[in-house]
């Protein structure tokens, strides 16, 4: 299947930590031309360093999704430098508080998960759907979270905000598909990265009493395919929720988690 996304105009937010960098690549591995966006400049030198040995051009741009100004001024320099924009990735968000109920979540807490991962992705898409509507051409991809599908103990900020990205991407579907602009979601479950070795899964040995190869295995056994995604699983639905192999598919929840949320 060739994916046909050379030269397409790439903006990913978020591309310097968790998915962001697995996705960035995957892009420039297809050579698309990269905006960069991220609210500290110097955390995307190694992305921006690895995706330009690529061959392709990439445009890192200061921006807090979380100001509406900023993604306005994204949305521009996009457009001035590369003079379109075919894709947005919205990658940029927080894992919240981890462990807290719902009466002991402070207000600060749940407001800026919420802040980030539903207002920062509305912001990137209202600067940038305009554009797109005004070719008739685009795709928008949001990361969501399986957690958004069945929600999840301790995690209540976490899946609040990810529940509505599934509310606002559906309904952007509908408003731009007339303007054959495709809006879905991807919804990682858990992913195999520094924070599942470094922080899940020596919580799961010290709670059962395991060694770090069995928890891996316990948590593996949770998923009908019998493993942890891979941040490499989460980029490759990306692309294929930007190319034009997936014309024909709008509104979607796209899991990505080996057979969890769905089961």
């Amino acid at each position: 299947m060739q994916l046909e996304l050379r030269d397409k105009v790439v903006i990913i937010t978020g591309p310097e930590s968790g998915l962001g960098p697995a996705i960035a690549l995957a892009f420039a591995q297809e050579n698309c031309r990269l905006v960069l966006a991220c609210n500290d400049l110097e955390s995307i030198d190694a992305v921006a360093m690895k995706t330009r040995s690529l061959g392709v051009q990439v445009l890192p741009v200061l921006c807090d999704v979380t100001r509406p100004e900023d993604t306005d001024r994204m949305a521009e320099l996009a457009i001035q430098q590369f003079g379109q924009i075919d894709v947005l990735v919205n990658v940029a968000g927080s894992i919240g508080p981890i462990g807290d109920t719902t009466w002991n979540t402070s207000p600060a807490e749940f407001n800026r998960t919420l802040e980030l991962n539903l207002s920062g992705c509305f912001n990137t898409m209202r600067a940038v759907l305009p554009r797109m509507i005004a070719r008739r051409y685009g795709k928008v991809v949001n990361v969501g979270g399986t957690f958004g599908m069945r929600g999840r103990a301790g995690r209540m900020a976490y899946s609040a905000s990810k529940w509505g990205l599934r509310g606002v991407t559906k309904s952007a579907a509908l408003e731009a598909g007339p303007y054959n602009i495709n809006v879905n979601l991807v919804a990682p479950g858990m992913v195999d990265d520094e924070q599942y070795r470094n922080k899940f899964i020596p919580e799961a040995m010290r709670r059962f009493g395991l060694n770090a190869d069995d928890a891996a295995q316990r948590q593996a056994e949770e998923y009908a395919l019998r493993r942890v995604s891979t941040d490499i699983d989460v980029a490759n639905a990306c692309l294929f929720l930007a190319s034009d192999m997936s014309r024909q598919i709008t509104g979607i929840d796209l899991p990505v988690d080996g057979g969890w949320a769905a089961l």
